[in-house]
């Protein structure tokens, strides 16, 4: 007498080889101890003190390149009264296709401070990123906070990506919100590290994330936002971005790589890239 029929017991035989496979996969754990890259070692966190908010290890490297660099932590303090603006940065990683891209959210200060956060991939020395592992539970979770030149510079001068940097429309409460809402984020990392997830906890899904907390369902679900190299036209059709121009004329409007490029080593290179074209 045959106890089981043919087909459901090839699907046993099946289900006795992915289990321990299936098993392993759930007892790897995210870990802020490991062997990581100098520019990914050091963990920023922050404290708010009234209107005040100070940022430790706010990263503010020289990039000579694009894999060598001085690198450097401050602490620093913000007045949240002056915080003014948030900015929306995009990077697509191809010329002929948008889709892969990096993107990060930079707060601008009356005083001409800026400060940009940036979700990434924390990675181990010798550790190179990939979409096809950013599923695969083999990079953790960062949040880099640094100054606004360390980021733009790195991807505009010595990657020699196209950047765009496009203004936020949001009311200034709402930006304070956002900035609070991402370094409380980072924070929380420091004590609770978790997996980078290409599709599910990226660079702009966690913006997204955070948008949303702050302004609930204001950015629904999109293909566009997995596919980051076409958030910004995302956040253009849902009036995000401030600008008036038609979405192609404010793209070229918002271009800096060229800008940042010849604003290199200027004092005043945020304020600079920001300049009309």
């Amino acid at each position: 007498m045959r106890l089981l029929p043919k087909r459901p017991k090839k699907r046993y035989l099946a289900a006795l080889l992915l289990a321990p496979a299936a098993a392993g996969w759930a007892a790897v754990r995210p870990s802020n101890d490991r062997d990581w890259t100098r520019d990914n070692a050091v963990l920023p966190w922050a404290e708010v003190r009234g209107d005040s908010v100070w940022v430790h290890n706010v990263r503010n490297a020289v990039h000579f390149s694009a894999d060598s660099f001085a690198l450097r932590h401050d602490d620093r303090a913000y007045d949240l009264r002056e915080l003014e603006r948030a900015w929306f940065l995009v990077e697509p990683f191809e010329k002929d296709w948008r889709g892969p891209a990096h993107t990060l959210a930079s707060f601008e200060f009356g005083n001409g401070e800026y400060l940009a956060v940036s979700v990434e991939v924390r990675r181990e020395k010798g550790e190179k990123y990939s979409l096809l592992k950013g599923v695969l539970k083999r990079f953790e979770l960062t949040y880099v906070v640094a100054d606004e030149r360390d980021v733009v510079a790195l991807r505009t001068n010595h990657r020699k990506d196209d950047v765009y940097l496009y203004p936020i429309r949001a009311p200034r409460e709402k930006v304070r919100a956002m900035l609070l809402d991402m370094l409380g984020r980072a924070n929380e990392l420091r004590e609770h590290p978790e997996f980078y997830n290409t599709l599910t906890n990226s660079c702009t899904t966690t913006l997204a994330a955070h948008v949303n907390r702050v302004s609930p369902r204001r950015v629904p679900w999109s293909w566009k936002v997995v596919v980051p190299g076409y958030s910004d036209r995302l956040a253009y059709d849902l009036g995000l971005i401030d600008t008036d121009l038609p979405f192609e004329a404010a793209r070229e409007r918002f271009y800096v790589t060229d800008k940042a490029q010849r604003a290199a080593n200027a004092p005043d290179f945020s304020a600079r890239i920001r300049q009309p074209r």
